[in-house]
């Protein structure tokens, strides 16, 4: 039976994976190096391939943000160079040891860290998840299937053939990375159901998305959840530092996972600092959906509805909602949240021990940004995604995240009796 492009990249990146286990750490960060030069050598090509992403998305009436996630500059693909220079520098995972026991009859009995074989990664927009995910499989030993979106095709083709031009100096094969071109509906779905090839799925970008590849996916999935962020606000919050916050985790950059959606002010707070912080807000182009009481109070505000509690806007868009307690807070953030990132800005140790030890994200903050939540600002270099999931990985997957184990037993004829 003829394979179709999906079938013929799974077979391809399986028969990679195998390959690559015997790879060194070594080879593995030469490989990373030539890649790095090589996105900066290609750097007017992959810039003149994303322009026309840019310009099908206009013609498209993409939004802004959309737009913003999928431009590339010089700027942008000497950031994600740097990026995988981070990465050569981090400690190869692979190999370690994690486990070492004898047993009584004399066993040896060692658990290792090893690849997990042939990563899946469905996404969209943003290119430089291109890069990101291409490279931390290449340093823990993955083979990749890449599956981007439409509207980042041209930018996607052309990040992947400047990966194959460094990998063809190397001792790693091109078919480690490999790019589904065809972005119709139908092959993102054969991707989910490509148990034969895949040993994980990895969904980056909306709700929608998520949702579609947790639903249909036959092939093991960890779930990166969409980013409907929260700062609370508390009673004995300093002022100019909630502000500051405040504006940061929503403005540095609107379009992002882990820029803050939704507001929780104390009401005794709120009664005099808040209006302050809504004009602040609104000078800097936010557009405020609040509930009655800020509603009466700030008549610039449109009134939420439920939904509103809910939405990620990724974009200048937040929810602003008076609370009486710490507690409502957390209560409303376990409610609507979509347990990524919260900050609690408060003096008082009794709420911020509580707001930390109950709130059921993956990353919860005590008077800082959210948006420090990322794999290279944790330490990870590039991160493949943020998980919102509780099994095998939390949070910024580093490369750790992309591994698994196996044991190895050694003996000396042992049998059991």
């Amino acid at each position: 039976m003829k394979m179709n492009e999906v079938q013929r990249r799974g077979k391809a990146a399986k028969a990679a994976s195998y390959k690559l286990v015997g790879t060194t750490t070594e080879e593995k960060n030469t490989a990373l190096l030539l890649i790095a030069e090589q996105i900066v050598k290609d750097q007017a090509e992959i810039i003149t391939a994303n322009e026309k992403d840019l310009a099908d998305g206009r013609e498209n009436d993409l939004d802004e943000s959309v737009l913003d996630r999928i431009m590339l500059d010089e700027e942008r693909i000497a950031a994600m160079a740097e990026a995988i220079k981070l990465l050569v520098e981090l400690h190869d995972p692979i190999g370690e040891v994690l486990e070492n026991s004898t047993l009584d009859n004399g066993l040896h009995v060692n658990k290792i860290r090893v690849p997990i074989g042939v990563i899946g990664m469905i996404y969209e927009a943003r290119p430089n998840v291109t890069i990101d995910a291409a490279t931390l499989s290449l340093k823990t030993s993955n083979a990749v299937i890449l599956r981007g979106s439409s509207s980042a095709i041209h930018s996607n083709i052309a990040l992947v053939k400047s990966i194959h031009r460094a990998l063809e100096k190397t001792a790693i094969p091109t078919d480690a990375i490999q790019l589904i071109e065809d972005t119709r509906r139908e092959t993102a779905q054969e991707l989910f159901q490509l148990n034969e090839f895949l040993d994980v799925l990895i969904p980056r970008g909306g709700k929608k998305l998520i949702e579609t590849v947790i639903r249909e996916s036959t092939v093991p999935v960890i779930e990166t959840g969409a980013g409907n962020c929260h700062a609370f606000i508390d009673e004995s919050a300093i002022q100019d530092m909630a502000e500051e916050i405040i504006l940061n985790a929503k403005l540095q950059r609107p379009s992002v996972c882990n820029a803050i959606e939704s507001i929780l002010i104390h009401d005794k707070w709120f009664k005099n600092y808040g209006v302050s912080l809504l004009k602040k807000l609104q000078n800097n182009g936010v557009e405020i959906i609040a509930d009655n009481q800020i509603a009466a109070q700030f008549p610039h505000a449109k009134l939420a509805t439920d939904e509103d509690w809910a939405t990620e806007y990724l974009g200048l868009t937040v929810s602003v909602k008076l609370v009486g307690s710490a507690q409502e807070a957390i209560d409303h953030i376990n409610t609507y949240g979509t347990h990524h990132s919260e900050t609690i800005i408060t003096e008082d140790k009794k709420n911020k021990d509580l707001f930390l030890q109950t709130v059921d994200s993956a990353a919860v903050y005590h008077n800082a940004s959210t948006r420090f939540t990322d794999g290279f600002e944790f330490g990870y270099g590039a991160e493949i995604g943020i998980s919102t999931q509780k099994l095998h990985a939390r949070g910024p997957m580093g490369l750790q995240a992309l591994t698994s184990s196996k044991f190895i037993i050694q003996g000396t004829g042992q049998i059991r009796g």
